[in-house]
């Protein structure tokens, strides 16, 4: 009978045990702003995917899905704001309404490594901390520029009469350069050169195969300018809650997906390839024109 009262409270003890170790792991919602499997939801799965796999124990993310399938891409910032979502995959420019400084984040020049060393990071993560209530847990994008792309042949820099789909990254830039701006969402953006409602939109070197975009499209413009920026963001009461082995956890599944920049320079070439290959043809402007084509895409950048 003691043997059995022995064996009775090692069980205890060992349930116990387990009970406290699983107790712990935290189930968060995480949120993409675009469509799963397209390019710029393609690295968070990836990193909803390790962080599953690894974080049994710790942190676990139930992802509801992106594009627009569960809310409109530009209240996803709101959204991690007020903890209808933990974790999100949203540009800053989806939420410079919350964060105007975020519409700075496509000018940055320096990789991710540099900016969390120089004292960047820190500066930024205190004000997404203060504005948008989120801790600012890696950026995505380094190294993949966005272009012009266009229904209509230009010959030089000035796209004056041309309506042009924007969104806050590069609305003043084509403002700058004589465009009329016009907002949609991702999914419309389609439809909207089918009927000529736009006679282009700005975009990344990649990503638009993956919304058919190619087929309404018949030049891209070179050079290209800025920077991507999608972010993971945490909610930053969700952020406090966790206990330090979780942070930690998280911070380094960021730093590694941050370390899948260094796929971007190839994926750029195969992309443009891929575009060739689909018929979009390239408008190169000369040396001085690109010389001002850039600087002019900057000035109106900080300026804005």
């Amino acid at each position: 009978m003691r043997v059995l009262r022995i064996l009775a409270v090692l069980a205890a003890v060992v349930t116990m045990t387990v009970s406290g170790v699983w107790a712990k792991e935290v189930t968060i919602k995480g949120v993409s702003s675009f469509g799963e499997g397209t390019r710029f939801s393609k690295n968070f799965e990836r990193f909803v995917e390790k962080v599953n796999k690894e974080g049994k124990g710790l942190v676990q993310i139930n992802y509801l899905g992106g594009g627009g399938k569960v809310m409109s891409p530009f209240e996803l910032g709101n959204a991690v704001r007020s903890g209808v979502v933990h974790i999100a995959n949203v540009p800053g420019a989806f939420y410079t309404n919350l964060m105007p400084e975020a519409d700075a984040l496509k000018l940055q020049q320096v990789t991710m490594k540099q900016l969390r060393e120089n004292g960047g990071w820190d500066y930024l993560n205190k004000l997404h901390n203060q504005k948008l209530n989120a801790y600012y847990l890696a950026r995505q994008g380094i190294d993949v520029p966005f272009h012009l792309y266009l229904t209509k042949k230009i010959d030089k820099p000035d796209i004056t009469g041309l309506k042009i789909r924007v969104t806050p990254v590069y609305r003043a830039f084509f403002e700058k350069i004589g465009a009329t701006a016009m907002r949609t969402a991702p999914g419309e953006v389609y439809t909207a050169l089918e009927r000529g409602v736009v006679d282009g939109y700005g975009w990344p070197t990649q990503g638009i195969l993956d919304f058919g975009w190619h087929e309404v499209t018949k030049y891209r413009v070179d050079p290209a300018f800025y920077n991507v920026e999608v972010n993971i963001l945490v909610n930053l009461d969700i952020w406090k809650s966790l206990d330090k082995e979780q942070q930690e956890f998280l911070i380094q599944a960021g730093l590694w997906v941050e370390g899948l920049n260094a796929e971007n320079p190839k994926i750029n070439e195969d992309e443009k390839k891929r575009q060739a290959d689909a018929g979009i043809e390239t408008i190169a402007f000369n040396s001085k024109e690109s010389e001002w084509f850039i600087k002019t895409a900057y000035e109106a950048g900080w300026a804005s």
